[in-house]
């Protein structure tokens, strides 16, 4: 029996050194010069994405429904954790022409 129970925990011992933990990562996307970019980028569930605004023109980052950033002036940011899957299409609601596409898998 001891023999069983020592198995059993060499056993979870070597589950838990040899798991790896998942880690959410953040990815950038750049405004600039009426820009997102890149456009597109696919993330994980609980991936973060931050926009920072390098123009000098104040911009939005606008995914209707999902998140809406206040006016980034030059240099600011903005951040967003993605919690759920899906395809999240934003926008600048100042300059609606810029566009871009989260893809959360």
């Amino acid at each position: 029996m001891i023999q069983s129970v020592l198995r059993g925990a060499g056993l979870v011992a070597v589950l838990l050194l040899g798991a790896t933990p998942l880690r959410a990562e953040t990815i950038k996307v750049t405004i600039d010069n009426f820009t997102f970019t890149p456009a597109q980028v696919t993330v994980k569930v609980g991936d973060t994405v931050t926009w920072t605004n390098h123009d000098d023109i104040p911009h939005t980052v606008v995914s209707a429904g999902k998140y809406r950033s206040k006016a980034l002036d030059t240099d600011d940011s903005f951040s967003f954790t993605f919690a759920a899957a899906g395809d999240y299409k934003y926008f600048c609601s100042l300059h609606p022409h810029m566009t871009g596409v989260v893809k959360v898998e």
